[in-house]
């Protein structure tokens, strides 16, 4: 029998028990860290030959705060969210390297080396894994269709790697997926009904599909999702499907050797009847379709000459009726309709006859006595829609600016686009052939940071744009969220930098084809299917603004362009390049501090006290900033400095002083990369981008995504 403890001492046992189970907890602590700082030790070995990474064994015990790419950890202390972008990593991945990281939600390796496989065992190494990034590595083989086992997933990214094979139809299992980027690969095969309704960004071009897009995709998704991919075809391309031949005519020995048995006796009275019933069916029907087809010939032949005489009586109120659609759709912002720019189109350019435009490559559609206009698709792009298709869309209205009113136009098939209906087509006294000129300029346009405009419809009263749809929203809904104010929430630098130098390559790329923008604000910045930002609405201003002073001095575009050119009737010559680096640097600006330009900034703040307003703005966030990661991170304003300088710059008053676009480009990159090198940091990790994705239910954005830094 053990010997009992004094009185006393069984005291002492008593109040010592709970020193040793804070003692074991803090020593399962240290053990959960150790274990998740020492995995990410052997995982620098393995990929990080370079030496990027300052993650050191006598460091191990902070890991989640002193190594750079740890962004996140749980309240054990375990990594959640590990970035890793653009350091050269090496070497390849195996689900043994990864699997002591098993709570990791966001994994982003991209802009790296790593070559091999993607692992099959992955979800079973990372079970937790909600989003994955693997872009622009040189990762091999096949798409793992393993992946369709991350059930929590919601973005994946495989973008930019030489991965082949088919993509798995087991990813259609994923109930939570709203981004799969697979373009830049070699794949082959078709592509998978993706049915989720979750879906929000699909990019599978550039590869080597083929086949027919499934109808559930190309009702949702535009041509960029597909193109290039040579063998696909459907209808966001406008490339018919063609039929799989038939079977081979029989010959004499095939016919022989399938001949059909002789039918059993007493029925061949009957299967004489069925077949007599069988031709009559057959007769029925080819007759039944003759006699439609000919009654909707003479409905369209009827309905051609009623349009025609209401053209010959002055247009039967169809500016009445294009006036009411507009007051409606004042009152509901939202509301889907039949699409207005073109409901009333007909009947006004009937008067006028077919219009001139410039190109070739759109379809002409008349009626008995003149034409109706023409939509013409521009650069070399094969008609992908027909006019009638465009007159048949619902539309719901996305905005009003001062060129006009943007419609999210959805076809019977399911195309969508977005038509610009300009405010007033005789606009600065800009002819037909004018414009279809100007039109046709800016339809050749092509580059990542700008929004192709893909045809253009001009009628008497009429004059239609029609561009890609971009379903992210653009830079001004990402700064201000979905109730727009004048004070939104200022941007992660690293998002500054990243936008900056997207606007300023698609400004450059203008400005090289001697296109001036003239309108560059927030809200004419899309964001696009990687979330980059794309230009939107050049060229239009001021070759096509309304000749309108008081419209003109009211709007809301008035303090994102220099001083020369803000009068009641500004010369077209006063738009100049210099004049959009102005706008570029308000932009900046805006985004830095979340503040809209309502009064000129110059003499509001002096050029020499930019740089102070711009930090004590965002100062002022951080200290509101409830909760998680401020505005700025540690060392952040400094980064900072360079922006500021490059926006201070542009809005020089003087348009001799601002830097050309180039020169913006070439210090913004500059910035860029001093930035990142001196944080191991990336541009595009997903939390810069979280409420970039607009088209996803806040909660589900919250779920996807981490926090805005």
């Amino acid at each position: 029998m053990p010997p009992r403890l004094p009185r006393g001492g069984r005291a002492a046992a008593a109040a010592a028990w709970p020193c040793l189970l804070l003692l074991l907890l803090h020593l399962a602590h240290l053990a959960v860290h150790a274990t998740d700082a020492d995995a990410l030790l052997i995982l620098k070995s393995s990929l990080d030959r370079s030496d990027r990474l300052p993650w050191r064994p006598d460091t191990a015990p902070a890991f989640c705060s002193a190594w750079p790419g740890v962004r996140q950890c749980d309240r054990a202390g375990r990594a959640t969210k590990l970035v890793l972008e653009g350091l050269n990593l090496t070497g390849s991945l195996t689900a043994a390297l990864l699997a002591p990281l098993a709570e990791l939600r966001v994994l982003s390796l991209k802009s790296n080396a790593l070559t091999g496989p993607i692992p099959d065992a992955l979800p079973r190494a990372l079970p937790n894994l909600k989003l994955l990034y693997l872009a622009d590595n040189r990762l091999q083989g096949r798409v793992p269709a393993t992946l369709a086992l991350l059930h929590r997933a919601t973005v994946i990214v495989l973008s930019g790697n030489r991965l082949t094979g088919e993509i798995p139809r087991s990813l259609a299992a994923l109930p939570r997926l709203t981004s799969l980027l697979l373009d830049r690969n070699l794949l082959t095969g078709a592509v998978p009904p993706l049915g989720q309704p979750t879906l929000r960004a699909l990019n599978v071009s550039g590869n080597r599909l083929a086949g027919e897009i499934p109808a559930a995709l190309a009702r949702r998704f535009n041509a960029s999702a597909f193109l290039p991919n040579a063998g696909l075809c459907g209808a966001p391309l406008g490339v018919p499907c063609v039929p799989s031949p038939g079977p081979a005519p029989l010959t004499a020995a095939t016919a022989a050797a399938f001949a059909p048995l002789p039918p059993p006796r007493g029925k061949s009275r009957r299967g004489k009847n069925a077949a007599i019933v069988a031709g009559a069916t057959v007769a029925g029907v080819v007759v039944l379709g003759i006699l439609v087809a000919a009654a909707l010939m003479a409905s369209r032949r009827g309905r051609n000459k009623r349009v025609a005489g209401d053209v010959d009586k002055g247009g039967g109120g169809g500016v009445e009726e294009e006036e009411h659609q507009q007051q409606q759709a004042q009152q509901a912002h939202h509301h889907h309709h039949a699409l207005p720019a073109v409901a009333a189109a007909a009947p006004a350019a009937a008067a006028e006859g077919p219009a001139v435009g410039g190109g070739g490559g759109g379809r002409e559609f008349s009626w008995e006595r003149e034409g109706i206009g023409k939509l013409v698709f521009c650069g070399g792009v094969a008609e992908m829609y027909s006019l009638e298709e465009l007159l048949r869309a619902s539309a719901e209205t996305l905005g009003r600016g001062e060129v006009g009113s943007t419609y999210k136009a959805v076809m019977e098939t399911g195309f969508i686009v977005t038509v610009k209906r300009m405010r007033d087509p005789s606009a600065g006294g800009v002819g037909a052939a004018e414009f279809g000129r100007r039109a046709e300029e800016l339809g050749r346009v092509r580059h990542p940071n700008a929004v192709a405009l893909r045809a253009y419809f001009q009628a008497k009263e009429e004059r239609l744009l029609v561009y890609d749809y971009y379903p992210n929203g653009s830079l001004f809904s990402l700064v201000h969220g979905s109730r727009p104010s004048s004070k939104g929430k200022p941007l992660h630098w690293t998002s500054c930098m990243k936008i900056a130098e997207d606007v300023a390559a698609g400004l450059v790329h203008l400005h090289q084809s001697s296109i001036v923008h003239g309108n560059l604000k927030p809200s004419n910045v899309l964001l696009g299917p990687d979330f980059e930002s794309c230009l939107t609405d050049y060229g239009l201003v001021p070759t096509l603004l309304p000749s309108n002073a008081e419209l003109h001095a009211a709007s809301s575009s008035l303090f994102y362009r220099g001083p020369e050119v803000r009068g009641a009737h500004p010369s077209p010559a006063a738009f100049t390049q210099a004049s959009d680096v102005y706008s570029f640097g308000v932009l900046l600006l805006e985004l830095l501090t979340g503040r809209t330009p309502f009064q000129d900034l110059m003499e509001l703040h002096g050029g020499d006290d930019i740089p102070s307003w711009v930090r004590a703005v965002r100062e002022e966030e951080r200290e509101t900033e409830s909760g998680g990661e401020s505005v700025s991170a540690a060392g952040a304003e400094e980064k900072l400095t360079a922006l500021i300088g490059i926006a201070a710059a542009c809005v020089a008053a003087d348009p001799g002083r601002r830097p050309s676009t180039a020169e913006v480009l070439r210090m913004v990159r500059e910035a860029r990369a001093e930035a990142m090198s001196s944080s191991n940091s990336s541009d595009r990790s997903p939390a810069r981008w979280s409420d970039a994705m607009l088209g996803v239910p806040r909660d589900q954005a919250m779920e996807s995504f981490a926090d805005r830094d």
